[in-house]
């Protein structure tokens, strides 16, 4: 049986979510909410965690948090649990709360603490009746889709502005922190002199993103479910990992990306083709699988892959990522073969 990999830092950064058992309420109202933040505070303060964004849904919550003493895993197992205890009595119902333990992203906080907050803070507005779900932002940025009306548009600012259960507000100036709240770190990331108009700036920051459809999502650049961030912080946690590959699939994808010339090879050995003969053939499932690879597994920035295969722009390239995606939800044997090459690239010698 698999179990998630847990890496457990010193000052680490991570960005935490958990989910309602079969994807039902983890909160039923506001009584709820109120406590679940109540815990939040408690732990903050039994476990020096540091709290620097966050945002509670009807079925999920997200978190990002810094863990001076290295002690996520322990946090938010007791946070989970006295919530599971409280809201079960509370509700009088048995049985599990959350789906499984919580999934914790190690994260290059220099790099992407700014973006994982607005990440946080835009949760609210990303729902289908706003033109924000998962399904519409990846037809959007696969270049389908009608323009947002003006309309839309100002109720994903009504909504962001006056929701109650995250952070944002805090981070903007409208309301205070609250306890063991800390929005400052963050907000230094953005440079300038301290207090209104680094907020400002910050609230521009995310309601540009609000107005314009939100950006490329920070998990594209995701390495093996478990780590966020720059090469040179991802090969640190690999000299730190232990554990058991077969327990843990995880940690053999962390260990190692392959070359983008053994993704080349995987797929003309797959086409049965050499790399010169479809490089350049529009709408080739060969050319395509090859960019999502260098995108997927390799973890090669938009740019760098786009030279790699005869200099194609990076918007170009993530398009074509994206409409690859798309083929894959459709086409079984395309997703079936893309896992295939996951997996095979996963051996190879690096």
């Amino acid at each position: 049986m698999t179990r998630p990999l847990r890496i457990d830092l010193e000052d680490g950064w991570y960005h935490v979510t958990a989910r309602g058992n079969e994807r039902k309420p983890i909160y039923r109202d506001d009584r709820d909410r109120s406590h679940f933040l109540e815990l939040v505070e408690a732990m903050v303060a039994t476990y020096q965690v540091r709290l620097h964004a966050y945002v509670l849904m009807t079925n999920h919550y997200h978190l990002l948090v810094q863990t001076p003493r290295a002690n996520l895993s322990a946090a938010m197992q007791w946070l989970n649990v006295s919530y599971s205890i409280w809201f079960n009595k509370r509700h009088r119902r048995a049985g599990h709360l959350f789906q499984g333990r919580f999934t914790g992203i190690v994260v290059d906080g220099g790099a992407w603490a700014l973006p994982l907050s607005r990440y946080v803070h835009l949760n609210p507005v990303c729902v289908g009746r706003l033109g924000l779900s998962k399904a519409q932002q990846r037809e959007r940025r696969a270049g389908v889709g009608g323009k947002t009306d003006a309309e839309t548009v100002r109720e994903r600012i009504r909504r962001l502005r006056s929701y109650r259960w995250s952070s944002y507000r805090a981070y903007v100036g409208w309301e205070k922190a609250p306890p063991g709240l800390r929005v400052q770190e963050v907000l230094e990331m953005l440079g300038g002199r301290r207090g209104r108009r680094q907020r400002v700036a910050y609230r521009r920051q995310v309601e540009e993103a609000v107005r314009e459809g939100l950006p490329e999502s920070p998990w594209e650049e995701l390495e093996a479910g478990v780590a966020l961030g720059r090469e040179e912080f991802v090969e640190r946690i690999r000299a730190r990992l232990e554990g058991d590959e077969k327990e843990q699939p995880s940690l053999r994808r962390l260990k190692g990306r392959p070359r983008f010339e053994q993704v080349k090879e995987w797929v003309e050995k797959a086409k049965g083709e050499k790399w010169e003969t479809f490089r350049d053939r529009k709408g080739d499932w060969g050319r395509d699988l090859a960019l999502y690879l260098g995108r997927k597994r390799c973890g090669m920035p938009l740019g760098e892959l786009g030279t790699a295969v005869g200099g194609i722009g990076s918007n170009s390239v993530g398009m074509a990522v994206r409409r690859f995606e798309a083929r894959l939800r459709e086409d079984g044997k395309l997703k079936q073969l893309a896992a295939k090459a996951k997996e095979d690239l996963c051996n190879v010698q690096m």
